[in-house]
């Protein structure tokens, strides 16, 4: 007996926000008919002093620039959303240091620039079994995952994957976000690392293929940038507090990458210094990462 491969709807959004009024939200409400409010009053106000088509004429770009910043969305986000963060930006010092920032000296506080601005992070500390601290926010833990290919799956393997996810979401108590991460990548420790090694080997001809290798490794970096992808998982618990215990927290992502790994999914619970790696990796954007290689005794896997 054979089945047929069935589709379910899932909202693209499910953060969407609810239509309160001819399938406007209530913000876009809000707008429209603050904006018509406004402008009606200015109307009355004004009506034996300006005509009216000269009114309609001044009114026209004002309902323009309301409309577009209720209706029109870009990158999922609505215009005065975009226009409130581009002003709180350009408010925003460029530069910030992780520490206090002294006060500027009054003889240069006239010519020198703007002091760059204390960096408030929202991890407050990383413990070594890999909790992330969040303060007030209580406490993160980080999952480094694989992927799996579900297009090449047969029906019954993917109903398997579907039903193994579906059961690893019903199981959460606390929010999780997947994060699909890109960075450049750096060949040359590699590159230099098999050079060095490569008159090691007990082969002449094996010493020149690692020598080709690395030469192929270097020119490889310098005419292109190669990129590579990490996904993370991120639990926060927010009832685990900085000085409570780290136990549920660490037990519910263990659980994760249990849930994960049954389903064909390499995952493993990060630990401190992993997780510090990566933080600082992201906040350094501009270094490229340098590519690990196995160690010599190491037995290489396809996993």
């Amino acid at each position: 007996m054979t089945r047929e491969p069935y589709a379910t709807r899932i909202p693209a959004d499910i953060d969407r926000e609810d239509r309160v009024l001819a399938g406007l939200t209530a913000r876009q409400v809000a707008i429209l008919s603050g904006t018509a409010a406004v402008l009606w009053a200015a109307f009355m106000a004004t009506r034996h002093l300006v005509p009216p088509l000269v009114f309609i004429a001044c009114c026209v770009p004002v309902a323009s620039a309301a409309v577009a910043f209720a209706l029109v969305r870009r990158d999922g986000l609505s215009l005065d959303r975009l226009a409130i963060a581009a002003v709180k930006q350009h408010l925003t010092p460029r530069r910030r240091i992780p520490d206090d920032v002294p006060a500027t000296p009054d003889y240069l506080a006239t010519v020198a620039p703007p002091p760059p601005a204390p960096l408030a992070l929202p991890a407050t500390g990383i413990r070594a079994d890999g909790l992330i601290e969040l303060g007030d926010h209580g406490c993160a833990t980080m999952i480094a995952c694989g992927t799996v290919s579900f297009a090449l799956a047969t029906f019954g393997e993917q109903e398997a994957m579907v039903a193994g996810f579906a059961r690893c979401l019903h199981g959460l108590s606390s929010p999780i976000q997947i994060l699909v991460r890109a960075e450049r990548m750096n060949l040359a420790p590699l590159a230099e690392r098999v050079f060095d090694a490569a008159p090691t080997l007990p082969d002449p001809q094996l010493e020149a293929a690692a020598q080709e290798h690395a030469e192929f490794l270097a020119d490889l970096a310098t005419r292109s940038e190669l990129l590579w992808h990490q996904v993370l998982l991120i639990a926060r618990d927010p009832e685990t507090t900085s000085e409570a215990d780290s136990g549920p927290a660490l037990r519910q992502a263990e659980n994760i990458a249990a849930a994960l790994t049954a389903i064909g999914i390499d995952a493993r619970v990060l630990n401190g210094p992993a997780v510090a790696s990566i933080l600082a990796t992201a906040c350094d954007p501009n270094n490229p990462t340098p590519c690990s290689v196995t160690d010599i005794d190491e037995v290489i896997t396809g996993r």
